[in-house]
This record gives C-alpha cells, structure tokens and sequence, in this order.
C-alpha cells in the first residue's frame, strides 16, 4: 500500500480520536494514540522517539483511568455510600459497551442504585446520582485537556527534530 494512504488513515485516526473525546461514542485517546503510533512509524521514529510516545501512551491511559475516577469522585463529593461508588464504578464500565447512552446513564444508574441498597432513600440517591453525573461532566473536560496535550506534545516532537 502507498505511504500516501498510511498516513492518511494515521490522520483519519487522530481526527476520529479527537472528535471522540467531544463526543464519548469513540474511545478518542486510544484512535488519537494509534493514530500517532502510526505516524511515528511512518517516518521510521525519526522525528518521533519511543520517550515521547511512552509519554503519549501514559496519557492515554490517564484518559481511562480519569472515565472511571471521574465519576466516583463526583459521587463522593456528595457523600455516596461506599456500595453507591461501587454502582458508579460498575455503571461506568458497563456503560462503555452500550455506546454515548450507556456511558451517560449507566455511572447514574449504578450510583442511585448502591445508594438506595445502602441507605433506601430516593432523595440522597438521586443527590449522589447528580453528582456521578458532575463527576463526568468534569472528567470528560479533563479527557479534553489531556488530548489537546497529546496533540501539542506530538506535534511539537514532530516539528523540533
């Protein structure tokens, strides 16, 4: 296959991951660090090293670990019961097998559902199910944050050598 259509689906990749971390429908830092991966690889790591795609990597996973803290940080701000983090973290991991709704309602669903084990009461329930529901509201800015970091540090990696 010509180098031409390598690099463009290494810029397909990176658009798509982009355009996942605004819309949680994609897993936008994985296609962003594949992405990258592949350009890298395309012009044989001259001008993109292993130090920085390590670094790319790292971030990449940060963006997962911060989906799933995201979530139970917000429901523990509004004082969750340990069974209602239990549900928000449960709910976040399968909410990302049922797409944008799953990843949206799932953590909430899981969050009101330990709560009302533990304490039986709607109202607090659906206090901690609002706060699992900020919790992502602010991790999904820092998801976009740690992309637009991505791509600054693979650009600027790209750009000096």
């Amino acid at each position: 296959m010509d180098s031409a259509w390598w690099w463009v689906l290494a810029i397909t990749l990176i658009i798509l991951g982009v355009i996942g971390t605004f819309l949680p429908v994609l897993p936008g830092a994985a296609l962003v660090f594949a992405g990258m991966v592949l350009a890298a690889w395309l012009d044989d790591f001259q001008r993109v090293g292993w130090i920085t795609l390590v670094i790319l990597g790292a971030l990449t996973v940060l963006v997962l670990v911060i989906d799933v803290v995201a979530a139970l940080m917000g429901a523990k701000r509004v004082g969750a019961s340990r069974l209602a983090l239990v549900g928000a973290a449960a709910g976040t991991i399968v909410g990302f097998f049922f797409g944008i709704v799953g990843i949206l309602v799932a953590p909430f669903i899981g969050a009101v559902i330990g709560e009302l084990i533990a304490r039986g009461q709607m109202a607090p329930a659906a206090r901690v199910g609002f706060g699992t529901w900020l919790g992502i509201a602010v991790g999904a800015l820092a998801k976009i944050v740690v992309v637009l970091a991505m791509l600054g540090l693979f650009v600027t990696s790209y750009l000096v050598r």
